[in-house]
């Protein structure tokens, strides 16, 4: 049976992205607010965005090929009962970083806070 760390690594952008989506319209944010957690996070592009949903990326595939934003490490507090801060495996906490940006917005938290930048 595979581990959490195994699962997460395996798991493509493109089977999580519209749930994301889906968990900001849900609470009446703006769902595309979605593409600006992503880039920030993997300093990338839309046409990046758009390469991994429709190629199917993996989380590992995607966060092996980028940088994270220097600020990343700012991105603090408890998602799905773990403390980001204190995952061990890199991988799984990059993902979880990218959920705890996605749970931040749906509670309203203005971008440019959620995006460490102000």
């Amino acid at each position: 049976m595979p581990t959490t760390d195994e699962r997460i690594a395996a798991m493509t952008l493109a089977s999580v992205y519209p749930h994301y989506r889906a968990k900001l319209e849900r609470k009446g944010v703006d769902p595309s607010l979605t593409d600006n957690a992503i880039l920030w996070l993997t300093q990338s592009t839309p046409n990046h965005l758009q390469t991994w949903l429709d190629a199917q990326w993996t989380f590992a595939k995607i966060f092996d090929s980028v940088h994270l934003h220097p600020n990343a490490v700012l991105i603090k507090g408890v998602i799905c009962g773990w403390r980001v801060e204190d995952i061990e495996n890199p991988l799984s906490q990059k993902v979880r970083y990218l959920d705890k940006l996605i749970d931040e917005l749906s509670k309203g938290r203005a971008l440019e806070k959620v995006l460490r930048t102000a």
